[in-house]
């Protein structure tokens, strides 16, 4: 499954589980995640893309943002 910078997603396993985070990078093997707060975009979380579901919103319109408005953004898509 492709990921792309800027995807909400939900984690489905791991202590994050039923946690919305923001793909903020990929590589071959993991997804790269942030949610503002634990995780920021400075020290994304690495997740197996397997462990992760679309929820088929993308907020690459809104990038760059900070940490803070990322938090924003993911109270307000609750």
């Amino acid at each position: 499954m492709k990921y792309s910078h800027g995807q909400l997603v939900i984690c489905l396993k791991g202590k994050e589980k039923g946690r919305l985070m923001c793909v903020v990078g990929t590589d071959e093997k993991f997804v790269y995640l942030a949610d503002g707060r634990e995780r920021t975009f400075t020290n994304p979380k690495k997740k197996n893309p397997k462990h992760v579901e679309k929820t088929g919103k993308d907020i690459s319109r809104l990038l760059p943002l900070t940490d803070k408005e990322l938090r924003k953004i993911l109270l307000s898509e609750v």
